[in-house]
This record gives C-alpha cells, structure tokens and sequence, in this order.
C-alpha cells in the first residue's frame, strides 16, 4: 500500500512518456526516449515507413515528407499511404492539420482487398467540422469511428489551421479514439453488436470490413490539403526488443514468496493454462528473486467474477527484509481503485497532496474493465520517477522516488487474482 506523486511538471513529461497526452504539445517529434522504447514505440518519420495503397513504394505524387511533417498537397492526387508494416492490436498517434474544409482519415487493419483502404479497414475521421457545417458529436465528425460511432460529447477539436492530436488504441477488441487527450470512442470490434453496426452500414457489402484480423494504418486522400506529423505506432500484439519474462508461464521458476501462517508458496500460487493464480490467503506475496532498478513492468490482471472482487497490489522497488507488507512503493489492484498508490514503510517519494491522504494517493480518474475482464497495468519505474498506467491512460505519477535496485512483488490479500503476461524491459541507469 503506498503514495504517490503527480506535479505539475512532471504532467509535460508524462505527455511523452506514456503516450497519455492532456494536450496537443506544441509540437510534437519523433525522437525515442528510452522510455518510448521499452513501452515499444517506433517512429513513423521516414518514407521507408510509408507506401502507397496497392502501390511497392512511396507515392510519386500529391504526398510529401519533409522535417517529419507529412502532407498531402490539395488536388496531388497519389492515393491513399498506409505503412509499411500490419498491425492486429497496437497504438497510434499522430498530429494533424487539415485545411479549410478538408477532409481525410485514419483507416486502420487495412487490407489490399478491395479497391479501397476504407473498404476493408475501419476510420477514424480527419475533418474541419466547422467547414463542414457538423455537430462535434455527428458520426461523421472529426474523431468519429467514421459512420459508426459518433464522437462523445466534450470532444476538444482545434480549427483548421491549427494541430489537433490523434490517438487509436486497439487491445483485445476494445478500440479507443482519442482527441486532444479526451476519448472520444470506446467500443468493442468483437461482438454481436459490431457486426449489427458494419450490417446498418455503408460498409455492409464490403466483404471483410472492419473484421480483418491484422492490416496496415492508412492515411487518406481525400483530394485535400492535410499534414501528418509525429506519427508513430506500437505493437501490442508482439513483444519488445530487450523483454524479459518475469513469469514464463509455465511454473514459478525464477521467483519466491513470502506469506503468513508459514504458507506454501506452491499451494497459494499456481500456473493454469499460461495464467499465474493466487488463491488470496493467506496474506504474503510472491516476488521476483533478482533486484531490478529502472524499468517498464507489463502485466495483465483480472479478479474471477465467480468469487467477486478483491484486494491485490504490485509492490516496486521492495527493499529490506521480507515481512508484511515491505518496504516499497505499491501500484494498488483493488477493484475499483487500480491505479491507485500506497506508500509503505515511509517510502521517499512526493505526490500530489490534492489526491493524498495519509499514505494513499488515489489516481486521477478509474480505467478498469468490467470485473471478470482483463486488465493492463503498465508501470514505468524510471529514476526518481513510477508512473502507473491502467488500460493505456496514466493514471497516477510519483516524483523524488528513493531510486533503489529492489524486488517485484504480487500480493496475496484475501482474493483470487490472475495474472498473466508479466513482462519487463530494463532501463539504462
């Protein structure tokens, strides 16, 4: 159980180091910090990364790349861009421009199909509202999953002329719209409900559309003038260069534990199809045996909705002698309150004292999935700096964190929970 830290500052960093943006920066670049590479970003900045629809190279008219700014001149022609490489679940982000009334889109699980990228590859939409005369919240709208799902309301879009910033996440088939930091679209591309939606559609006889298991991202070309820059993307399907399995998904090799009562690690936690499941009693913790300093820590959680909610933690950064609980800084997996710190032990750290209250630093806003789903954390313990990210969205940041080498930690606290995918990038010192 620990407390954290969030400053005002430290929110300019958080913009490029979690790929959570409160704003559009005022201009945003493509150079990779080593945070940015370990969460697996990659830059998008060159032609290399970009070719034409149904074409082997770069279009040889109506699109340009210059200083990592790409544009489509208005009337070039040229056609569609897509990348180079197929993505099935990722994140994407990028700022845009458009021009006066200009129109274009970012069109997604792309494939050489049809004679379209939007025929096969679901939108989102690129476009001067204004200059088109339609509501922010009109299924057409800028930020829209184009003609399927209209904008939520409080949508931030910036005017022509002006750089607005993009985000799509897709994970698991659930696919999130971002704008200007706000999200705008949540739904799931898996169920019966999407398949009602493609068949109202003007999709609906396109064979394929929006059901494509993996494709490129596409930008339009819709005859306009529209600039790109800062594009970059992550597979969240794949693993990242440098990874480490924290839990090989087959036993406990390689990690230890601790537990009241004189408890058996072996009949507390167990391996069930890849999955690590911890029975919750009694109270203790497996851990990592080595000590790990700076890092991104990945994993996935989920509490079983036959037993109800529960109570869990990642411990970071666990120094001094095993007990419950040690010293450490907590990333809380309560329900309801993931993203959550607890502060233990008198841990160093600062957080923001308008979300603190004794050792808790409660998260900014909650980004769990129904009980029974599967979870994301993604922890960034970097120098003096944890941030906690659920689900994709930072949710909590510590600052002047004691910057020890220590263990990682899972607790046992009277619940079921699963964990799965537990993964870790090392970061340089």
């Amino acid at each position: 159980m620990s407390r954290a830290a969030y400053s005002a500052c430290a929110m300019a960093v958080a913009v490029a180091a979690s790929g959570v943006f409160a704003g559009v920066p005022a201009s945003m670049g493509t150079d990779m910090s080593a945070v940015d590479k370990a969460l697996g970003w990659v830059a998008l900045d060159s032609s290399a990364a970009w070719r034409g629809y149904k074409q082997a190279g770069f279009p040889s008219k109506g699109w340009s790349l210059k200083d990592g700014v790409l544009t489509h001149a208005a009337g070039g022609g040229g056609g569609d861009v897509m990348t180079a490489e197929q993505y099935e679940d990722f994140e994407f982000e990028t700022e845009f421009k458009v021009a006066p009334k200009a129109n274009s889109g970012i069109i997604f699980r792309v494939t050489e199909k049809h004679g379209a990228t939007w025929q096969t590859g679901p939108e989102f939409q690129v476009l001067d509202d204004a200059g088109h005369g339609l509501k922010p919240t009109d299924p057409h709208a800028c930020g829209a999953l184009y003609d399927l799902n209209a904008p939520k309301d409080g949508k931030v879009s910036k005017p022509a002329g002006e750089w607005n910033h993009a985000r799509i996440r897709l994970y698991r088939g659930l696919l999130q719209h971002y704008l200007n930091g706000v999200k705008v679209v949540e739904r799931r591309v898996d169920d019966a409900a999407w398949t009602d939606a493609i068949a109202k559609s003007k999709f609906k006889d396109y064979e394929g559309f929006g059901v494509m298991p993996r494709g490129h991202i596409a930008l339009q070309d819709h005859g306009d003038e529209v600039s790109y820059r800062g594009m970059r993307v992550r597979n969240l399907s794949g693993s990242v260069p440098g990874e480490v399995a924290i839990f090989n998904g087959k036993d406990l090799s390689g990690l230890t534990a601790h537990l009241n009562d004189g408890g058996k690690m072996e009949e507390v936690w167990t391996v069930r199809d890849g999955v690590l499941v911890c029975k919750g009693t009694p109270a203790g913790y497996i851990r990592t045996a080595r000590d790990f300093k700076n890092y991104v820590l990945r994993l996935e959680w989920r509490f079983d909705p036959a037993k109800g909610a529960g109570n869990s933690g990642v411990l970071v950064r666990m120094v001094g002698a095993d007990k419950v609980w040690p010293k450490s800084v907590e990333a809380q997996l309560h329900s309801g309150n993931a993203g959550d710190f607890w502060n233990i032990d008198n841990y160093v750290m600062t957080t923001d004292p308008k979300r603190t209250n004794g050792r808790n630093t409660r998260k900014t806003h909650g980004n769990e999935r129904p009980l029974g789903e599967w979870n994301q954390y993604e922890i960034i313990v970097n120098g003096g700096d944890v941030i906690l990210r659920v689900n994709g969205e930072e949710l909590n940041r510590a600052t002047g964190v004691e910057a020890n080498a220590g263990k990682i930690c899972f607790q046992s606290e009277g619940a079921e929970i699963h964990f799965r995918n537990i993964v870790l990038v090392p970061l340089p010192e």
